[in-house]
């Protein structure tokens, strides 16, 4: 029997089980045999002859075994993309047959910079598996999105922390980033004296990291330019009015530069925390599981 048109017979019967994909991903996320063992309730051996089977199916080597944790080789953390895709597909398609259906609004809060970067993706994926639940994103400060959660006028929150020990003791972390100075590139507002820095209103992470930073070192600055929105920020450093906080990622454009001089106290990192309010709905917690999903896609 002959195959289709650019095909190989070979290639067309290594089919991929979804099992050995998620110890697969197990392993990967968990740096160990073990660890990731007790996570899909296997044992290592089950786990370590499912690899083995995995690496003659592709015929590559997936993982490099060191002494303590085990590391992905440059095929595994191609796979790895891969593996977590197609879980994600296998689940929606499921769900779509088996998960009972899902209705009603489910109202979301964040604030812009973090809406804008995850949720376009997430929602477009959810609706398709779940046509019948209606989603309202509101935007706003993580202060003011927390005291929408306490008044019930929201399902659940993604909001922006500073320190984890302090803040994760009421939702729980699903990114991290770090949190660097921007400037407008080949700029002069980073020279000046006082410092002018571009600032969200109080009850921010990076601001209270900015101020905080720089109080400890000593360094004078002033707020020049203040909003809530990460987008007017951004347009205080781009007119050269300012310097500013801002998660790595947000420092994409070629007219943006990432500030890292002796002058300059360093920032910890900024975290995204979900929350849940009191009577979070299931459709809810169906959108928040899919948007830690695709946080976890971010860190692969």
């Amino acid at each position: 029997m002959t195959g289709l048109p650019g095909q190989t017979s070979g290639a067309t019967e290594r089919l991929l089980d979804t099992e050995v994909l998620r110890s697969f991903v197990a392993i990967a996320e968990h740096g160990s045999f073990t660890r990731a063992a007790k996570a899909v309730f296997r044992t290592p051996s089950a786990l370590s002859m499912q690899i083995k089977g995995l690496e003659t199916t592709l015929d590559k080597r997936l993982f490099v075994r060191e002494a303590r944790r085990v590391q992905l080789t440059e095929h595994g953390e191609l796979l790895l993309r891969y593996a977590r895709q197609l879980l994600a597909l296998n689940a929606e398609a499921v769900a779509c047959f088996l998960a009972p259906a899902l209705d009603g609004t489910v109202r979301v809060g964040t604030p812009d910079d973090v809406g804008g970067r995850i949720l376009p993706r997430v929602l477009a994926a959810f609706a398709r598996s779940n046509p019948a639940v209606q989603v309202d994103v509101i935007t706003g400060t993580s202060r003011v999105i927390l005291e929408r959660l306490d008044a019930e006028q929201i399902d659940f929150a993604l909001v922006t922390v500073g320190s984890r020990e302090v803040d994760s003791e009421r939702g729980e972390i699903v990114h991290s980033e770090p949190l660097v100075w921007a400037a407008r590139r080949g700029g002069s507002a980073k020279l000046r004296e006082p410092l002018p820095v571009a600032l969200a209103e109080p009850g921010c992470a990076w601001r209270a990291s900015a101020i905080d930073a720089l109080d400890r070192a000593g360094r004078r600055y002033r707020v020049a330019y203040s909003s809530d929105h990460s987008a007017g920020q951004r347009a205080a450093v781009l007119a050269d009015l300012a310097i500013a906080p801002f998660p790595r990622p947000l420092v994409d454009s070629a007219d943006l530069e990432i500030l890292d001089e002796p002058q300059l106290p360093p920032l910890i990192d900024t975290h995204t925390a979900l929350v849940f309010g009191a009577h979070c709905s299931e459709a809810g917690k169906a959108l928040a599981q899919h948007v830690v999903e695709a946080f976890r896609a971010l860190r692969g």
